[in-house]
């Protein structure tokens, strides 16, 4: 992994929301790098940013100030529609409530990503019955999501992921709706799409037992990249999401 590409290069990284003329700073001078092929759990307390952070690297939102560099492009100078672009050409999006269309089946769930390229619909369906088979459930395609379990659903939201086939993946608290069992399913699913398949993936999670399945443990506190050998000790605590 030491000698992967650098992905993703976060240089002087700040975010700030305005309340009224108050200005609520978010993240403060964040500087990191990912590597591509590398699986980065981003862990810390309640507002801690981690999830803001995870929006910034996604495109979903754009930073105070700062650099975002991934795959060559600094997406921080980015428009708003050259974002979505960007997006639907290198990003897949994994959350925790899996935000299916409950009236698509699974199928046309997994392809909808795929309406913004100019594949055929005949090309969209193959892609999106790969995707499935890819998480073992080409034969729940045809079924809505009312008629599968929570992992089931989750699983749907994962194969949307990587319909496109991303060169990133981004998953907010993926396990945060399940229980144990089929969390760990679904952890198992996203290690083998990092090892076997190579997929880059940045993970916000508070479950330690959901981080230590990534390669790589990165904390915030307050807005701020917690130095590695501090996360060595924050690991041995709680941290509360």
């Amino acid at each position: 992994m030491s000698d992967a590409p650098v992905l993703i290069s976060i240089e002087g990284l700040s975010k700030a929301y305005r309340r009224g003329a108050q200005q609520i700073p978010v993240l403060l001078d964040i500087a990191l790098q990912v590597r591509a092929g590398d699986f980065v759990a981003l862990m810390g307390p309640s507002g801690s940013g981690k999830s803001t952070l995870l929006n910034l690297i996604a495109g979903i939102d754009q930073p105070t100030s700062g650099r975002i560099v991934i795959g060559g492009v600094d997406i921080a100078t980015l428009s708003e529609g050259q974002l979505a672009d960007w997006r639907a050409a290198h990003v897949g999006f994994i959350f925790q409530f899996y935000n299916l269309m409950p009236v698509l089946t699974a199928l046309e769930n997994v392809e909808l990503p795929l309406l913004l390229t100019g594949l055929s619909a005949r090309q969209r369906r193959a892609h999106a019955e790969a995707a499935l088979a890819m998480v073992r459930l080409q034969d729940r395609m045809d079924h809505y999501p009312n008629e599968l379990s929570g992992g089931q659903q989750q699983r749907v939201a994962i194969a949307r992921a990587l319909v496109s086939d991303p060169s990133l993946i981004v998953a907010d608290e993926p396990t945060g709706d399940l229980d144990r069992t089929t969390g760990a399913e679904v952890l198992d699913l996203l290690e083998q799409l990092n090892r076997e398949l190579g997929k880059t993936i940045v993970m916000v999670t508070h479950d330690p037992k959901a981080a230590a399945r990534a390669r790589r443990l990165i904390h915030l506190e307050k807005g701020v990249l917690v130095p590695d050998e501090a996360a060595t000790a924050l690991n041995e605590r709680p941290c509360s999401s």
